[in-house]
């Protein structure tokens, strides 16, 4: 790749969402380039659910699928990661990348996810994606009817467990560091049969490489097989707010202001997966990154036409 070419489009992150669009792109014939610093936010699972055709497929075979099959229509791809994206007075934007290569881009897709920001309890960090789950949607059914953990979130309370409760009937859950649940909340959990167990969490009991149980700060030790925790959900959204794209109030904190299609409110910069929204999973931010690229080439269409039929003005 030569340094200062011109894209049709510069797709920023590599997972399902980038993939995507970048997919659509290539496959309308756009010059297209996916730029990926390698963090895929599933990385740590051995399987992906949920998504129809794909379901129990590795989180790498899938990545790796999906870039066969862009660059079969031509799309480039290249490991790195973006550091700037300055509007080029054109409406376009200079793309800058850490190896301080520059790139011109008539519009940008920005897919770079988000971070999941553990709880500070001993041993969660290391069996996250294993036996520590955040999404029962994505692993419920693999650990269905074992007994359960769930660490209340502090935001959202009690929600996690009265959703998992839906794989098992051995629920507990643990309030930590949260408030206590309202008087709705408690009904609900006792309702579900969830058993609530107060005090802080000290860390995991971990036997033979597998989980066991859940320590509490004063000693106790609590049997479990599978712990689900809510993790703190951060956007990789620096290079979007650095061009000025709104963003909007969430339950778990800002995340990017998109319309139907991805359009941020920056002209001409679109953003799709998990960097708008805690709740896009693999199959949602596959799709968000198509509809990204539709509009995309649209709107390229439309000002291409636009030129042309100023340009056949002014010569007559």
């Amino acid at each position: 790749m030569d340094t200062n070419e011109r894209y049709d489009a510069v797709v920023v992150g590599g997972g399902a969402a980038g993939l995507s669009a970048a997919l659509v792109l290539g496959r309308s014939r756009r010059r297209t380039l996916v730029i990926d610093a390698g963090e895929p936010r599933n990385a740590p699972a051995a399987r992906m659910h949920g998504f129809l055709s794909r379901d129990g497929m590795s989180p790498a075979d899938f990545l790796e699928a999906g870039r066969r099959e862009i660059a079969a229509y031509g799309v480039e791809w290249t490991a790195g990661r973006v550091t700037a994206a300055v509007p080029d007075g054109a409406g376009g934007f200079g793309v800058t990348v850490d190896d301080g290569r520059r790139i011109e881009a008539r519009r940008l897709v920005v897919t770079t996810g988000l971070v999941d920001e553990l709880p500070e309890i001993d041993g969660v960090a290391e069996r996250w994606g294993r036996d520590v789950l955040h999404c029962p949607y994505c692993h419920g059914w693999e650990v269905r009817d074992r007994a359960f953990g769930v660490i209340a979130h502090p935001v959202m309370g009690v929600h996690q467990a009265l959703v998992v409760a839906q794989w098992s009937d051995d629920v507990t859950l643990f309030l930590h560091t949260a408030d206590e649940p309202s008087e709705g909340d408690r009904a609900r959990v006792a309702a579900a049969g969830i058993e609530v167990v107060t005090g802080e969490v000290a860390g995991l009991v971990v036997e033979d490489d597998r989980f066991t149980g859940v320590r509490m700060a004063d000693g106790r030790v609590v049997a479990r097989d599978v712990l689900f925790v809510g993790p703190r959900m951060t956007p990789r959204d620096g290079l979007l707010t650095a061009l000025g794209a709104t963003t909007r109030e969430t339950p778990l904190g800002p995340f990017l202001a998109v319309d139907e299609t991805g359009r941020t409110s920056v002209p001409g910069v679109w953003a799709a997966g998990n960097a708008i929204g805690a709740q896009e999973q693999v199959v949602n931010a596959a799709s968000g990154g198509y509809r990204a690229g539709v509009a995309i080439n649209m709107e390229l269409i439309t000002e291409d036409l636009d030129h042309k039929v100023a340009a056949a003005v002014s010569g007559r």
